[in-house]
């Protein structure tokens, strides 16, 4: 008999260790984890531990077989074989210990697979293999057991039973094992077998009595109750918020004329009544449905969660609200850091912007000066550095804001700037242009200027265009581009210190003394408004020609912006002062007639004989006679 159940002992321990090899190489398919779970390395030295228990098991079985059989009276041989037992007792023991080391070192890389109740609840965890069976499959197997003890009709849990055999404690329920615990399954919670499948066996048999409890009849009815108590309280909820919500619609158009009033921006109506009045209808139309659904959708995991099947579902109807929720507030206490660093960026960027701006009013009103810095440049340059400054402080909260990291954004990004440059190269040309124009001072707001062919008042210089008043009153925007690219006259710039010279031309005949032309033209300039007396006009000869002198009138004055007028004013002097030193303004032109027989041949060439003929006369009685 002893012999029978150490050969079985033998086969079922070679057995396991073939089938162990075998799964060993199959892990890999049959689990759903990696092997990393099981540690493998750790596992083989586990495998080679327990191969050496069993083997000090089966020569312990010996010996102790052995001591049985030794009669009472050899003392000599039975003092060895203690002896040797002894020895087999501290081995195990040391062999349990370098058990217990191994599966230290495997908790912190394994992790285990979870035996699940009836509402998918853990129960407990399945660390270990056991035979051909992976964690993973004996956590499942257990699973299924425990969900068909509530297939029968009676359940008593004093029927779980806890059976010790050689190599596992069981937990059997009638003929049926729900759960074998080896001594390695024990190692990972740190106690003995019997006591893990002693906690096992009360763990499963508490969750099959509460599930068997939670289904019964009594329980149904009373969830049936519950539920039907929570429609008829929310149906008299649904009722009295309808009518408040009809009593506030009444209420707001009872005080269309009373209290509501038009809505006024300056002088246009942004709001009447009766539009206040539609809009607030419609708000008070929507807080009442979503009041109405916010209401259905709370009562409904309040139904649900009376009903042990329909539990998990009101779990995840409330999940719905309450986790997006908790997610919106997480997400905005962990961004309260970020949001305290743009906070203390933006304040110290403004601060910075308030005292670049005080630099430059005071720039511009000349209470502060650099050399060779324009008080007209304080502005542009303020502009430009605050595009910069503003640029930088972009850059800076740039990592602070959310989602910055991610590819999507950064690519939305890159595609914006991609855009605005190649979309706006002629803008931009503008804009380097207005930046270019502003520096060279060409001309400031007021200066009478010319663009090309365009004469007039600058009235606006902005980023893009230059806006020009002709002397007509018409408005001429010029692109800053096309300034740069023409030749500008600046009238202006120089007319306050210098003066400007205006000039006229008037031709003469050689008739009229040049003296007297002179004076005359002098002092119709110094009878026009606005010429100045000092520096005195004077008369430039810009020409001599066939039959008169081009006499040019040359006269200062300040005010560049009144040419026209100027002008006007001047020719109406310059023919009252000719008329009243009796000089005619006109050009006049001479004819002289020859005695055309005289050949135009040079006397060279004529005979020596030759005489010119002269003019030929007729009478009126010779051309009676020749008729």
């Amino acid at each position: 008999m002893v012999f029978a159940q150490r050969l079985s002992f033998v086969l079922v321990f070679f057995f396991t260790l073939v089938t162990s090899a075998q799964t060993d190489s199959t892990t890999t398919v049959v689990d759903s984890v990696p092997a990393v779970t099981t540690g493998d390395d750790f596992v083989k030295k586990l495998a080679e531990l327990e191969k050496q228990r069993f083997a000090d098991s089966i020569r312990r079985a010996d010996l102790e077989a052995r001591l049985d059989a030794v009669s009472s009276t050899n003392n000599r041989e039975r003092t060895q074989l203690e002896a040797q037992l002894k020895q087999f007792e501290t081995k195990e023991s040391e062999l349990l210990e370098k058990k217990r080391l191994q599966i230290e070192s495997l908790k912190k890389t394994t992790r285990g697979f979870p035996v699940a109740g009836f509402e998918d609840d853990t129960l407990f965890l399945i660390y270990n293999r056991l035979g051909s069976f992976s964690a993973q499959e004996r956590a499942n197997a257990i699973s299924s057991r425990i969900k068909r003890l509530t297939e029968t009709l009676e359940f008593f849990s004093d029927s779980l039973k806890v059976n010790e055999n050689e190599a596992t404690v069981d937990v059997i329920y009638g003929n049926q094992t729900i759960a074998s615990v080896t001594e390695v399954d024990a190692l990972w919670f740190e106690t003995t077998p019997l006591a893990l499948a002693t906690s096992y066996k009360e763990i499963i048999a508490d969750a099959v009595t509460v599930y068997k409890e939670e289904h019964s009849l009594i329980n149904l009815l009373k969830s049936i109750g519950m539920a039907l108590l929570v429609i008829i309280v929310m149906g008299l909820i649904i009722k009295y918020v309808l009518r408040l919500f009809r009593w506030t619609a009444l209420k707001i158009q009872r005080q269309k004329h009373k209290r509501l009033k038009a809505v006024t921006v300056k002088n246009y109506t942004l709001l009447d009544t009766e539009r206040q009045v539609h809009v607030l209808l419609l708000i008070n139309r929507i807080l009442k449905w979503v009041t109405v659904l916010l209401a259905i959708y709370i009562a409904l995991p309040l139904i649900f969660g009376f009903f042990p099947q329909t539990e998990a579902f009101a779990h995840e109807l409330l999940g719905y609200i309450i986790n997006p929720i908790k997610g919106i507030f997480l997400a905005i206490w962990n961004y309260l850091p970020n949001i305290f660093a743009i906070v203390v960026i933006i304040v110290v960027f403004r601060l910075l912007l308030k005292f670049l701006n005080f630099l430059k009013v005071e720039i511009a009103e000349g209470r502060l000066t650099f050399n060779g810095f324009y008080p007209d440049w304080a502005n542009p340059t303020y502009q430009l550095v605050r595009v910069l400054v503003i640029a930088f402080a972009f850059v800076v909260i740039f990592p602070y804001l959310p989602g910055s990291e991610s590819p999507v954004f950064q690519g939305i990004s890159v595609f914006l700037g991609f855009l605005f440059t190649f979309g706006s190269a002629g803008s931009l040309s503008n804009v380097i242009a207005g930046l270019v124009l502003t520096y060279m001072r060409l001309f400031k707001i007021g200066d009478r200027v010319k663009i090309g062919e365009i004469v007039g008042d600058v009235i606006e210089k902005s980023s893009l265009v230059t806006r020009v008043r002709t002397p007509k009153n018409e408005i001429i925007s010029i692109p800053n581009s096309t300034v740069m690219s023409s030749h500008t006259i600046n009238y202006s710039s120089d007319a306050p210190e210098k003066g400007l010279i205006i000039h006229t031309t008037v031709t003469i005949g050689y008739d009229i003394p040049w003296k007297v032309m002179h004076q005359t033209l002098i002092d119709a300039a110094l009878r026009t408004d606005l010429v100045l007396k000092d520096p005195q006009p004077f008369v430039l000869q810009t020409s001599l020609e066939d039959f008169y002198v081009a006499y040019q009138i040359n006269a200062y004055v300040r005010e560049a912006n009144k040419q026209a007028s100027i002008y006007s004013n001047l020719h109406q002097n310059i023919q009252d002062v000719c008329n009243e030193n009796g000089i005619e303004i006109l050009s006049p032109h001479y004819r002289a007639a020859r005695d055309g027989n005289q050949s135009t041949i040079p006397s060279d060439y004529l005979p020596k004989d030759y005489v010119a003929p002269s003019f030929n006369v007729k009478t009126q009685s010779d051309s009676k006679k020749s008729e």
